[in-house]
């Protein structure tokens, strides 16, 4: 079908203060000194990213156990971030699970979760108490999706303790339905991911678990081998500590979820120290299958058998272990087409001297480790949580960002190498299936170091690049905001089901634009316990228009459509084509 719909409103420009455009420019000073040894103009950047966080007012503090020492394990995770738009306005956004700390905050200072209204000018408000999402607790992950169709994304979030699904109201509110809808766990959630596995139209909500963690029972550190890490007494865990199953809640549709982890054979694994979820259909069967990475075993990949049932098969598909056959501290993961090759390929973050790994696809169900072939190898001394494909500069080749942050803040004074508080890093994909590290061109702020954990990634000021949020352990969070990704062009999908779930999650994208084709998927859930906008974002290049735009439907349904003129954001619904449109805000200054 063509492309025919009226265009609806464009979006505010961002309200961004003085200080956060002057770290976007080159000194006077530097420039005149380069203009005088050279004789030129210094060169546009190519990428470039400024921390805008505290001056679009995400100023709240989160924190996770004490910032001297880690006693328990329960203190290193952080918490996660979450983008969506609860208000249906057009503008993403954001959630931010809180924690705690072991010896409590005086009643009425306890931290709380925080929800984070765009107000369509790049600021931010605080709308958590009046959107009814604010909660104190040991908050983790979080992931939304429309799970009762209604057209309202609804959010669920991860604790430890007693994890919360909150219903979106339509209003501008939440109701805490956990009890009513049958999704309540007390176990230590970390990551989750709504899912539509057997395609019925209703999404369904898979939750990986950690440890099963006792202050009372678990060791003290130096107390076993486990608890001692480079000769300095640490935190205990997770070895040595009882592992947790994984749960999946199927969505009758009547508002109430049913556990089905046993029937289903997602407790087939057994107890895993599990730390993020990937939904990704690996073998392009239609039947969308979960990645999982693990913390010091194997990872898992389920994989959906299509009859309500999951077999892990990450040993054979080559996932479970790195090259060396090698269990890995696995934390954060995200799925992407790195090499164009049509095939979904992973990644997964690891823990300090070791590296993160590139699972790349080999066709329909294996996966090699490239990790050194790609380039990553180089950076060991990270440990890594939160990750994601992004094209960051458009050029339609997905690039990798990663936060980084080490679990031991005492450890740093005896092994300077392994610091508490570290740098992102920004791989650029050099278009050959390999990657460089190209934090340092990205800007003073890219290099700043937090003890970071939880990273989403998405257009929130609608400008047509896409900008990366980072929950900071201790302190307020990171918005790097992209201020050059937008010279190229792109387009922005937003997937509305009709057989199938309202969202489209699990609908396959494939683009053809300059002669090249892209294709990804609309997921929930990824990166360490985070949840990314989920339009699904393609970088064009120097394209001027798409060729067509072909999306396969959780239902079966295909659609296709023709001649799209890039750099707009598109709502495509099952069965009618492109039902709205919006050009991208370009601000001046």
């Amino acid at each position: 079908m063509r492309d025919s719909i009226p265009e609806i409103k464009t979006v505010g420009c961002k309200s961004l203060d003085k200080m956060s455009r002057v770290q976007a420019r080159v000194p006077a000073v530097l420039l005149t000194i380069l203009i005088a040894v050279t004789g030129a103009f210094p060169q546009k950047a190519t990428v470039e990213f400024v921390d805008v966080g505290k001056s679009v007012g995400l100023t709240a503090v989160f924190y996770c156990g004490g910032q001297e020492r880690k006693e328990y394990i329960v203190e290193t995770l952080g918490s996660g971030v979450a983008l969506f738009d609860y208000n249906n306005d057009g503008f993403l956004d954001v959630f931010f699970p809180n924690a705690s700390k072991l010896q409590g905050f005086p009643s009425g200072q306890e931290p709380t979760n925080h929800l984070y209204h765009n107000e369509g000018d790049g600021t931010f408000t605080d709308a958590s108490e009046e959107a009814g999402v604010s909660r104190s607790g040991w908050g983790q992950g979080v992931c939304a999706g429309d799970y009762d169709n209604d057209g309202f994304v609804d959010l669920y979030v991860t604790y430890w303790g007693e994890n919360v699904l909150y219903r979106n109201n339509g209003n501008g509110t939440f109701t805490d339905v956990t009890q009513a809808s049958g999704t309540g766990s007390d176990r230590w959630g970390t990551s989750c991911t709504f899912f539509d596995y057997d395609r019925d139209g209703r999404l369904d909500l898979f939750i990986a678990n950690y440890v099963d963690f006792n202050k009372e029972t678990t060791p003290t550190a130096g107390s076993t081998d486990h608890c001692v890490w480079k000769g300095v007494p640490v935190m205990c865990g997770p070895i040595g500590l009882k592992a947790e199953l994984n749960q999946l809640f199927h969505n009758n549709g009547s508002g109430q979820f049913e556990e089905v982890s046993g029937v289903s054979g997602i407790v087939g694994p057994g107890p895993r120290y599990s730390l993020s979820a990937t939904a990704l259909d690996y073998n392009q069967d239609s039947w969308t299958d979960l990645y999982v990475a693990v913390d010091s075993q194997a990872n898992i990949l389920y994989s959906n058998n299509g009859d309500g049932t999951f077999t892990d098969v990450a040993l054979e598909a080559g996932v479970a272990y790195n090259e060396d056959g090698r269990a890995q501290a696995g934390m954060g993961s995200d799925a992407g087409d790195y090499n164009a090759d049509g095939f979904l390929d992973l990644i997964t973050t690891n823990f300090d001297d070791d590296t993160s790994v590139l699972y790349r696809a080999l066709g329909l169900g294996g996966f090699v480790d490239a990790t050194y072939a790609a380039g990553l190898g180089r950076n060991i001394n990270y440990l890594g949580w939160g990750t994601v494909f992004l094209d960051y500069d458009n050029d339609s080749w997905l690039d990798i960002i990663i936060a980084n942050g080490h679990v031991y803040p005492e450890v740093e004074k005896y092994h300077p190498t392994s610091p508490f508080r570290q740098r992102k890093i920004l791989y650029q994909n050099l278009k050959d299936g390999r990657f460089k590290d190209v934090t340092s061109l990205a800007g003073a702020t890219l290099m700043q170091k937090f003890s970071s954990r939880g990273l989403a990634v998405g257009d929130y000021d609608n400008d047509g690049d896409l900008d990366v949020f980072v929950n900071n352990m201790g302190d307020s969070p990171s918005l790097f905001q992209n201020r050059v990704g937008n010279r190229n062009g792109f387009i922005s999908i937003r997937t509305v089901g009709t057989k199938s779930n309202r969202d489209g999650l699990g609908a396959r994208l494939k683009i053809i634009a300059g002669g090249r084709s892209q294709f990804n998927e609309a997921r929930s859930g990824s990166s360490f316990m985070s949840h990314n906008d989920m339009r699904t974002h393609f970088g064009v290049g120097n394209a001027t228009k798409i060729e067509r735009i072909e999306i396969w439907w959780p239902s079966g349904q295909y659609d296709s459509v023709e001649d799209i003129t890039v750099n707009q954001f598109l709502t495509i619904t099952e069965g009618k084509g492109v039902t709205s449109r919006q050009k991208r805000q370009l601000c001046p200054g």
